[in-house]
């Protein structure tokens, strides 16, 4: 008989593992059977609100003892990978938080463990699911824009740092939880997203650098161990000739950035919102879409639309085998292969290959003390 629900587990429930919750209650074949979280008081509260009865606060008994198809973890960064590969070397299907993890080299384990176990793995990358994304997928997808020869991944915040600047918590803003700042955690978005549309093309060389300039509250950075960067500039080479530049900010003094773009030699496609340019009898046009049209068949006439609305609601359908899961791993990876580039090119003063990377790439993986039995 076919699996008719997915019996889940979150491990996290902070704002973003509640939002999960939030997101598989509106699913019905998603059932949470089990939620984690080293804050009793948290866990109970997350509980009691969504009715989940079995609560652990101890990862490795919870993987043990629940009867589970899948395990969703909301955890930061750095604590990805070592608690995927468990979830993973436990026989179970996996579905992490963006980003991947908190180094290439975390994130390249996590797949190669995926490989090895043969269960699958699935990154939060929610842009991928968004109407605009899905419309300019069509446009490429059909060769509308010819050939493809750059890419800009845009993110703007005019303050937005987390934890510093009034929300979120300290472990965003540091290396040893985060890995990261704005690049990991909202560049990750952009860049996925350009990535998917151009069909994941394969990493040649970057160059870029990293910026903290804008003064803060010093009390909270002495708190938060503020060590990241709130700006992220780089430039990227792709095989075939395909090149990406990239600016993504938590804090800036300046106007909101551009939609990110894609050129192409028949036409080119901004993002958001939506528009397609080109020329057509020596006239430039924009074209707009209407997308909630595109949604509303996507609902009705082609049904199968439904599989897409949301990155867990695609993961719950692929699980029960009603589409195919698109590869965000693989995405998720070469995502985090370039920002991790960008980083190892502003502590060079060059440019590095997408070879230097994966050599230079370390773990930085933390012990979880709740994970082994």
């Amino acid at each position: 008989m076919a699996k008719e629900k997915i019996r889940l587990a979150v491990i996290g429930v902070g704002i973003i593992g509640e939002s999960h919750l939030r997101t598989y209650r509106d699913i019905p074949e998603a059932e949470v059977v089990a939620i984690c979280d080293i804050n009793e008081e948290r866990l109970n509260d997350v509980g009691d609100r969504f009715g989940i009865a079995h609560r652990y606060t101890h990862i490795g008994r919870m993987l043990a003892e629940e009867e589970l198809d899948s395990v969703d973890v909301c955890l930061h960064n750095n604590m990805h990978a070592p608690v995927s590969i468990a979830i993973m070397r436990a026989g179970l299907d996996c579905y992490c938080e963006k980003p991947m993890a908190g180094s290439f080299y975390d994130a390249l384990e996590m797949m190669r463990v995926a490989e090895e176990t043969g269960k699958k793995l699935h990154i939060q990358l929610s842009f991928l699911y968004s109407r605009e994304t899905k419309a300019a997928k069509r446009f490429i997808d059909a060769g509308d824009l010819g050939e493809i020869y750059h890419m800009r991944s845009y993110g703007f915040r005019r303050r937005g740092r987390p934890f510093v600047d009034g929300y979120g918590r300290k472990e965003f803003v540091n290396t040893t939880t985060s890995g990261g700042g704005a690049l990991f955690d909202m560049g990750v978005y952009h860049i996925s997203q350009l990535l998917y549309l151009t069909g994941i093309p394969e990493l040649e060389r970057v160059s870029g650098r990293t910026y903290a300039k804008l003064a803060m509250d010093e009390g909270r950075r002495l708190e938060s161990g503020y060590n990241v960067e709130e700006l992220g500039v780089g430039f990227a080479n792709y095989k075939g000739g395909l090149s990406m530049d990239i600016l993504e900010d938590w804090a800036v003094h300046g106007r909101p950035f551009p939609s990110s773009i894609i050129m192409g030699s028949e036409a080119g496609i901004s993002l958001e919102p939506l528009v397609i340019h080109s020329r057509k009898h020596d006239l430039e046009t924009d074209t707009t879409v209407d997308l909630g049209e595109m949604d509303y068949l996507e609902h009705t006439v082609y049904a199968d639309g439904a599989h897409y609305d949301s990155s867990q609601q695609h993961w719950i359908h692929a699980l029960l085998g009603k589409c195919e899961l698109l590869p965000t791993a693989k995405i998720a990876l070469e995502t985090q292969r370039v920002q991790e580039g960008i980083y190892f090119s502003e502590m060079l003063g060059r440019e590095v290959s997408a070879e230097e990377i994966e050599k230079m790439s370390v773990s930085k993986a933390l012990e979880i003390p709740n994970l082994a039995l």
